[in-house]
């Protein structure tokens, strides 16, 4: 909504409703509702804008290498769009949560990471958060400690072979959700075995949100993934009006 002075509204964007702008990578498989990519997942409007070449293979895989410039491009292009606040759509790029924010010149929530170290707090002592992952072999202390997590924080990843992996960052033309349940579930469970002091999830990849529920039925640990932070993200932004307030 546009700012009202004396009853005047207050232009000076392109876009109005809509403050959080989403970064997306390049890729064509399915994303289902739940996945940040569908913008049903939301209850509220947002704002996309595709990184060329940011394929999941070279943001995961290969830390994003010598796109940073074209992510920060088109984060601007959603600032002068309308956006307040930035967000992407892959974990991996904590990485560059300190670099994007400096760049942007507004708040940006680059990986569903930052959440670690908020909900260990929330935890009762000797309980820890588990940090469930696409690809546990490429998430490094690097990008752990740029998202402000501990490097001894338990980490757990899907099946490198398995159907989740090929469809996301293979960028497989199909994709089934009954199989990507089961998958990720069954990493969580692992995860939890190994390291029974767990008592909350946090989900790394943006892709997993549409399982959170299947996570949580199953495990019965609370479980964050990027939606939650997106939604808290934008009651900051865009704080809820409460009658009879106006």
């Amino acid at each position: 909504m546009q700012a009202r002075q004396g009853g005047t509204a207050r232009g000076g964007k392109a876009l109005y409703g809509a403050p959080v702008g989403i970064l997306m990578l390049e890729a064509r498989f399915a994303r289902i509702p739940g996945d940040v990519g569908n913008a049903l997942s939301f209850p509220f409007p947002v704002l996309y804008a595709v990184v060329p070449e940011a394929s999941p293979d070279r943001v995961v895989r290969r830390r994003a290498e010598g796109l940073f410039d074209s992510f920060v491009a088109e984060g601007r292009r959603l600032v002068r769009q309308g956006a307040e606040g930035i967000v992407t759509n892959c974990g991996f790029l904590a990485l560059y949560q300190r670099e994007l924010a400096e760049a942007l010149g507004v708040p940006v929530a680059s990986s569903s990471l930052l959440q670690v170290p908020f909900v260990e707090r929330l935890l009762p002592p000797g309980r820890r958060v588990g940090i469930l992952t696409i690809a546990a072999g490429h998430l490094s202390g690097e990008h752990l400690a740029a998202a402000g997590v501990a490097a001894d924080t338990p980490v757990a990843g899907t099946p490198p072979d398995g159907h989740f992996v090929r469809a996301i960052l293979d960028d497989g033309p199909e994709l089934d959700p009954g199989r990507c349940e089961a998958e990720i579930v069954e990493a969580a469970e692992g995860l939890v075995r190994h390291s029974p002091e767990i008592g909350a999830l946090v989900l790394e990849c943006t892709n997993m949100c549409p399982y959170s529920r299947a996570v949580r039925r199953r495990l019965g640990l609370p479980v964050f993934d990027m939606l939650s932070l997106i939604v808290w993200f934008q009651q900051g932004l865009r704080p809820p009006l409460h009658p009879p307030f106006d």
